[in-house]
């Protein structure tokens, strides 16, 4: 048995019912499902259940599984639906599973268990992370770092070559190194795929092989009545994705630090609206949206925002939604004298008479929410002055294609890309990045396409000679000022 890959292990249960092949599987793959388990419901006990679902599901779909399928990417799939199965149903008992002395004693095992700083800060990160990804980069880090396969085996997983595999993992680090550094996680592609390798699949219980093994190859027989009502629920989500059915997919964050109860109203406010969209998906804009304001818990963790005669958000921290209500300003033109919640939120307003009316509007929703109110004040702050060093620079190109759109974004760690984009969008960019009000004094007009070959760490850590040099090569430069400028001024509520 121990020389058949996976998949001919899976093969074989299917066609002979051999339990042998199947224990061996789950031998070799019960330290990965119940290491990602663990990573999302943080607790061990609930953890082996949905290890234990996961394996069932294994076993009763054996025979249906295509033998192109890989078995992490599908494993990694079932687990997070079974761990978002097991969120709601503890959501809708309206209880909670752990204590706070659990979760101490929780947070102690894992410190204990990974030594690895940056392997903390990144853990509860990594599979929402994953999430994000396409489902082939995503297929390429589990090959790669979760199972140690070497390039040239992860192009022969994928159906490609060696070097395309390579530029595959290159890319999918990209993307998993700015998931992170946006919420603050601040490392490189190299010493994230290191932690991936060194940490990601952890040794489970000595005991939970066998008994996985036992009640999957009974096709759950012997389960549980929580274990079988959490398969139910995990194979209820992975029906409706095939269905293309938008799933809620984060119930388990209405459960509040400190709160034991979780209201029906709450869960039913948490579902789905037609109006949250994640980063990179059109508005729904066309669709008709009843007239409404609301905050909601955002399931999200990349921010999208619209702004116009419909103010539409997601993923936003709450210092961005009193923002976008006071008229989107950046977060270097805003200071905040109250301290707002840490996590994440969606709004809509969409009321008829157009914007002033629904800034008005989510103005007095943020009251109500967060409890403060904005102000604008003119006042004298440290600024960056953007002008033009040499005209005609070679880097900067005049863009002459007439396409629509436009856009300044960071392709990778090291370089911003900008297609059809304003210098006023370069300054806002560049703002956003360092938290340093810029201001256009440029005098140019006309859209460019252009490369900033400057480090998202440079920005962040207002690194000048990096930023100027990385500016010099497009004719502009940056002039450290002190002017007035109009801030929002955030306060409590008197």
């Amino acid at each position: 048995m121990q020389d058949l890959d996976d998949l001919a292990l899976l093969r074989e249960y299917a066609a002979n019912n051999s339990e042998a092949a199947f224990e061996e599987l789950v031998s070799r793959r019960v330290g990965f499902v119940y290491s990602a388990a663990l990573r999302q419901v943080r607790d061990p006990h609930l953890a082996e259940e949905i290890t234990q679902a996961v394996f069932i599901i294994l076993a009763q779909k054996a025979g249906k599984i295509s033998n192109k399928t890989i078995l992490a990417g599908w494993l990694f799939k079932t687990t997070r639906y079974a761990a978002i199965a097991q969120t709601r149903e503890a959501a809708k008992r309206s209880l909670r599973r752990a204590t706070i002395e659990q979760e101490v004693q929780m947070q102690t095992e894992l410190s204990s268990a990974v030594r690895d700083p940056l392997w903390e800060e990144m853990s509860p990160l990594l599979d929402e992370a994953l999430a994000s990804l396409g489902k082939t980069d995503r297929q390429a880090v589990l090959l790669r770092f979760f199972e140690n396969k070497s390039l040239a085996e992860v192009g022969s997983h994928l159906g490609a070559g060696e070097d395309t595999a390579r530029k595959r993992v290159t890319r999918a680090l990209e993307k998993l190194h700015r998931f992170f550094n946006q919420r603050g996680v601040s490392s490189t592609t190299a010493i994230i795929a290191g932690a991936m390798t060194a940490n990601s699949v952890q040794a489970a219980p000595v005991t939970l092989a066998k008994a996985v093994t036992a009640i999957a190859v009974a096709k759950g027989a012997a389960a549980s009545g929580s274990t079988l009502t959490l398969i139910k629920g995990a194979l209820k989500i992975m029906a409706w994705t095939k269905m293309k059915i938008t799933i809620a997919v984060g119930v388990g964050i209405l459960l509040a630090a400190g709160t034991t109860t979780v209201t029906i109203k709450e869960i039913q406010e948490h579902r789905t609206y037609p109006w949250q969209i994640k980063e990179g998906e059109i508005v729904p804009f066309q669709m008709n949206q009843p007239p409404q304001v609301r905050i909601l818990p955002s399931k999200f963790q990349k921010r999208a925002e619209y702004l116009g005669p419909t103010m539409v958000g997601t993923g936003l921290h709450a210092q961005d939604v009193v923002a976008a209500a006071y008229g989107s300003y950046a977060s270097a033109r805003a200071v905040f004298q109250v301290e707002l919640p840490a996590r994440r939120y969606d709004y809509i307003a969409c009321l008829p008479g157009g914007e002033t009316v629904n800034k008005k509007t989510l103005q007095e929703a943020v009251k109500r929410k967060f409890g403060v109110v904005g102000k604008t004040e003119t006042r004298n702050a440290d600024v960056w002055l953007l002008k033009v060093k040499f005209p005609n620079a070679p880097g900067l190109q005049i863009n002459t294609s007439g396409k629509n759109g436009n856009g300044f974004w960071p392709v990778s760690s090291e370089l911003f890309r900008g297609w059809n984009e304003p210098i006023f969008g370069l300054a806002i960019g560049l703002e956003n990045e360092a938290n340093v009000p810029v201001i256009d004094e440029t005098g140019l007009t006309n859209r460019f396409d252009f490369d900033l070959n400057c480090s998202q760490t440079a920005l962040a850590n207002t690194n000048w000679e990096a930023i100027n040099g990385a500016l010099g090569k497009l004719g502009l430069e940056l002039v450290p000022s002190r002017e007035p400028i109009e801030m929002l001024v955030v306060e409590k509520v008197k």
